[in-house]
């Protein structure tokens, strides 16, 4: 049938909202958002956690001294326009490698810049790493805001090339290359009630097999499963960020470990 013919077939009306429809494609316009769900709580914790920081001293941690120390009984990481990180760096816990895991500290830091929790990751000590305290994974990102989506606890792919893996407030599966997200855990109104601006915040991030939930003060806010054959972490060190850029500071406490057994 000739073009001209099928859309003599429609009334104007109708050809306008196809077209406009046409038009959205081609534009790529996002899908609706996904549904908002109720509130998840974390899991109560578990018995039998380790402690990965002793309260006292960095002993069993490696990283930059002179931009990482403990003040008043907490991890301390600081740059400054003296001392500067040029290139992310990490205070990295040794000898010491988790898969399946339940984790959960404390952290605080200011608005100028951004740090991170490593997990699953890789200490990259071959290829001329930028410094000896480079690092690659999973990364809980830790920033001291509350508008979506440039918030603590979204995933992502430090060193690797999927940037952003799944958004805090997202339920999502990555496979077959793309992120397909499947419902809404947490939305913008939520998110800036449920985060603690300049004060502490809890976080617990669980991770079994392939599965992995990120918790803020008590509420889920991210489940992620990673499908992708090649790209999916299955075990890694843990380790803690300073991002290179405008001076910064960030501080951790009561960080503690519970290896978990698999589904």
């Amino acid at each position: 049938m000739a073009t001209c013919e099928l859309t003599s077939r429609f009334h104007p009306l109708r050809v306008g909202f196809l077209s406009a429809i046409g038009l959205g494609l081609a534009l790529g316009l996002a899908a609706p958002a996904a549904e908002l769900t109720a509130p998840v709580a974390a899991p109560p914790e578990p018995a039998g956690m380790k402690l990965l920081f002793n309260g006292k001293d960095l002993s069993g941690w490696d990283g930059d001294s002179r931009l990482w120390s403990v003040k008043e009984g907490v991890i301390h990481g600081e740059t400054t326009k003296e001392l500067a990180a040029n290139n992310n760096t990490f205070l990295i816990l040794k000898d010491q490698n988790y898969g399946n895991f339940e984790l959960r500290l404390a952290f605080r830091c200011n608005a100028t810049n951004n740090s991170g929790i490593q997990y699953r990751s890789q200490h990259i000590t071959t290829g001329k790493p930028a410094n000896p305290w480079v690092v690659r994974g999973y990364q809980h990102e830790i920033r001291n805001e509350n508008k979506l989506p440039n918030v603590t606890g979204f995933i992502y792919d430090e060193g690797g090339k999927r940037g952003r893996i799944c958004a805090a407030g997202e339920k999502a599966t990555w496979e077959n290359g793309s992120k397909s997200v499947v419902a809404t855990l947490l939305d913008a109104a939520g998110y800036e009630k449920l985060f603690k601006l300049n004060d502490w915040n809890e976080v617990v991030i669980v991770a079994r097999d392939n599965h992995i939930q990120h918790f803020l003060n008590g509420t889920q806010i991210l489940d992620f499963t990673d499908n992708d054959p090649q790209l999916a972490l299955k075990d890694g060190i843990i380790a803690l960020q300073l991002h290179a850029g405008p001076p910064m500071w960030a501080e951790y406490k009561n960080l503690r470990i519970k290896q978990l057994g698999k589904d």
